[in-house]
């Protein structure tokens, strides 16, 4: 007598194993939306706190400004990332910061650790984030979370 599966039987298996992957891949794609999701919303909660205590810790000047007050949006990540003085001054022994460890990602854009500063509303998806240098408010600048 022979021993093994038949080709029914094989078929059957085959069957069963793409029923269960149609069921559980749309579920890995949704949390991995889910995931995408919260990453932003914690990353845009860091950021605004971290650029609300620079704006403290010197005195009401906005990390887009240099020490002089003039703007200077070159070296808005580099204030967020590195240490400056009270006046804003980048400086790497600096009394303040780094705010950051590392500047995030938005992970719904291409190029989602750039800043675009003020022009077009948040949402033109030409950065990963939009900072409004008149009130220091940054967003994510893709149209599906520009809102957050």
């Amino acid at each position: 007598m022979r021993t093994g599966f038949t080709l029914v039987e094989i078929l059957i298996v085959v069957i069963i194993l793409g029923i269960l992957a149609a069921i559980v891949i749309p579920q890995f794609t949704e949390a991995s939306n889910d995931a995408r999701n919260s990453a932003l919303t914690s990353d845009l909660q860091t950021l605004r706190s971290q650029i609300e205590l620079y704006k403290v810790q010197h005195l009401e000047i906005l990390p887009h400004l240099d020490e002089n007050g003039a703007a200077d949006t070159g070296n808005f990540i580099a204030r967020l990332t590195g240490k400056t003085d009270v006046d804003a001054t980048i400086n790497a022994a600096g009394a303040f910061g780094p705010y950051l460890q590392k500047f995030p990602t938005n992970p719904f854009i291409t190029n989602g650790n750039t800043v675009r500063f003020d022009g077009a509303v948040p949402g033109a998806g030409t950065n990963g984030w939009r900072y409004n240098t008149g009130n220091g408010q940054i967003h994510a600048d893709d149209a599906a979370h520009s809102a957050l």
